[in-house]
């Protein structure tokens, strides 16, 4: 298979990702969230700084743990640990899967059809570079044999 007829191809397959893409957006944008809103105690909250070394900056994560119905659970998706003193009652979102999300967005990233599209539009950047990678080779391809 030629140069043209690859690049071609992943063009097409480009054009196809990205609109799926730009239609699960609107799918996942119009989907009814399941989750229900409780009450948790918050255990510990800590914020764990990362450095990289080669630029010399740090990234914080935070690992915030709350106990919900007697048992201890992350509470996935927080931002910050100082709205999480501990001891104090906090509302959570539980999903349908049994995890706990200290906000909506967090529940509505992680369903199947959010997955699809995150596959999807990581998979239109992919193809977009592809794409590109190929069809600078074809037309170089293209030069040599004139």
């Amino acid at each position: 298979m030629s140069m043209k007829k690859k690049a071609n191809l992943l063009w097409c397959a480009f054009v196809v990702f990205l609109i799926a893409t730009v239609v699960m957006w609107f799918v996942v944008d119009r989907q009814e969230i399941e989750y229900e809103e409780v009450e948790v105690r918050v255990l510990d909250a800590v914020t764990k700084q990362v450095r990289n070394r080669s630029t010399g900056t740090h990234t914080d994560f935070y690992e915030v743990t709350v106990e919900y119905n007697g048992e201890k659970h992350k509470l996935e998706n927080a931002y910050n640990t100082y709205q999480y003193p501990q001891g104090a009652t906090v509302t959570a979102y539980l999903a349908n899967n049994g995890r706990l999300f200290a906000n909506i967005e967090g529940v509505s990233s992680t369903t199947p059809l959010a997955t699809v599209y995150f596959v999807c539009l990581f998979g239109s950047f992919g193809l977009l570079f592809a794409a590109a990678i190929y069809s600078g080779k074809a037309k170089q391809e293209r030069m040599e044999s004139k």
